[in-house]
């Protein structure tokens, strides 16, 4: 997997392998249990994606082809139902760092966007293209550019979308509202001292 800077908040270019997830309306509860919701921190999250679905039948999430995958593909309507933020916190710890699908809830995708984790929308038949091609060749590396919204994989591309405000977040590192936060100390200090019940009256 490779990013422009790993070490920076940007996010334009992201490459790796992929995990294709086939189905539509996969929900929030399908992604991460409820169960898991009562945890105090994220850390963890990650060894139970998909955990309900993986006791049940054979999942791509235990498949040894798509280990290490950075990349998940899926189809429509992916992250619906309830609005938890486990959701794409536990998919970020499991190695997730982009999301191709044919649309995305828009909870979930409000959620992504908040942790850096682009969601592109591409056409169905393209997502199948893609997901074909994979399923062909687990060991295919995808790029997928942020900022020319394409998803290149051997000598094919498919155009992707990011909507232009979330897409300007991410290709300047202003998605992360808590890192802008803690880039001025001084201004927070500033803002507590003037608190009546940080300053006792």
């Amino acid at each position: 997997m490779t990013t422009d800077n790993p070490a920076s908040s940007i996010r334009s270019r992201i490459s790796g392998r992929v995990v294709p997830v086939r189905g539509d309306d996969i929900d929030t509860d399908r992604i991460i249990p409820a169960r898991y919701l009562r945890t105090v921190t994220f850390d963890g999250l990650g060894e139970h994606v998909f955990e309900d679905d993986r006791a049940s039948s054979s999942h791509v999430f235990d498949d040894a082809n798509y280990a290490g995958a950075t990349v998940l593909v899926a189809n429509e309507n992916f992250g619906c139902g309830s609005s938890r933020e486990h959701a794409p916190q536990a998919l970020l710890r499991w190695g997730i760092q982009v999301f191709v699908a044919e649309s995305f809830a828009e909870i979930f995708f409000g959620n992504c966007v908040s942790l850096g984790l682009p969601c592109m929308k591409a056409e169905a038949a393209d997502v199948d293209r893609l997901m074909a091609a994979i399923e062909a060749d687990p060991t295919l590396e995808v790029d997928c550019d942020i900022a020319a919204q394409q998803v290149h994989f051997g000598s094919d591309h498919i155009p992707a979308v990011v909507p232009a405000s979330s897409r300007q977040q991410l290709l300047e590192g202003s998605w992360d509202a808590l890192g802008q936060l803690m880039d001025e100390p001084s201004a927070i200090e500033a803002a507590a001292s003037r608190l009546p019940y940080i300053n006792g009256f």
